[in-house]
């Protein structure tokens, strides 16, 4: 996630699969209906039925990681290796490229496997789809404790509140394996997507495009503290996002069962 499209193309994937979350809880609490991942349907008969009925979440999903995985490929300057063979010396190379690529893989494999649970098996496998996305998460912590390793200041301070975020977020995701259709877990789930994904673009706005201007100083502790009261308003401007949107869903629920 090095540079500024770096933080924000991923970001507002974490965003909008956190919308996508929160619109679904919004309707399963509505409609008074406890079951997140219901068995997939029958198929009808013809093509455009059959494409209408297909669940596209897998398909955003890879699409996503592909996109990002170009970009990421775009921003290596020379040719991406594992390794050096200079003076027949083996030195790794790009660290933060391959971890940012073995995140974007991990994504793009939950993606696969949520098309083949969606859209091919006879019946819908949630366990598989859960699985997953819970490993998909758990592999960001090693990769951003790492990640943090050669950082300072304001830099240092909003991964360190992005790795407490997705710390969260993998107990979430993992407490969700045993409770798949409690409606706590799928809140608390959408919620840390949305402060997953707004946080990590507002990082790609403070380190390399900030709103005022002027950069962000490392040896400044006023920089550095506003970097913690920011990502509060985050969490407390996310909140008041999820309430919107249960807000307008029960506003459109009710506006069609009047009408029905």
């Amino acid at each position: 996630m090095g540079g500024f499209e770096g933080h924000l193309f991923p970001g507002l994937c974490f965003f909008l699969y956190g919308l996508s979350h929160a619109r679904l809880l919004s309707r399963a609490l509505i409609c008074n209906s406890p079951v997140q991942y219901p068995p997939r349907r029958p198929w009808n008969k013809g093509g455009w039925a059959r494409l209408w009925q297909m669940h596209w979440t897998g398909f955003v999903k890879i699409l996503s990681a592909c996109i990002v995985v170009a970009q990421e490929l775009y921003s290596v300057s020379g040719q991406l290796v594992l390794m050096s063979k200079i003076y027949h010396q083996r030195n790794f190379m790009y660290r933060k490229q391959w971890q940012h690529l073995t995140l974007y893989m991990s994504f793009f494999l939950s993606g696969c496997l949520d098309v083949v649970s969606q859209n091919l098996l006879p019946q819908r496998c949630a366990a598989l789809e859960q699985g997953a996305q819970a490993l998909g998460i758990f592999m960001y912590l090693p990769l951003m404790v790492s990640h943090m390793q050669d950082t300072e200041g304001v830099e240092l301070q909003s991964h360190r509140l992005l790795t407490q975020a997705m710390f969260l977020l993998t107990l979430v995701v993992i407490t969700e394996l045993w409770a798949p259709d409690e409606p706590l877990i799928w809140m608390l789930k959408a919620f840390l997507y949305l402060i997953t994904g707004s946080w990590l673009m507002q990082i790609g706005f403070m380190l390399y495009k900030p709103i005022s201007g002027y950069k962000w100083r490392d040896d400044d502790i006023n920089d550095v503290t506003f970097t913690t009261i920011f990502f509060c308003w985050h969490v407390v401007l996310d909140a008041v996002l999820m309430i919107g949107i249960y807000s307008l869903s029960f506003v459109w629920h009710r506006c069609m069962f009047v009408e029905a």
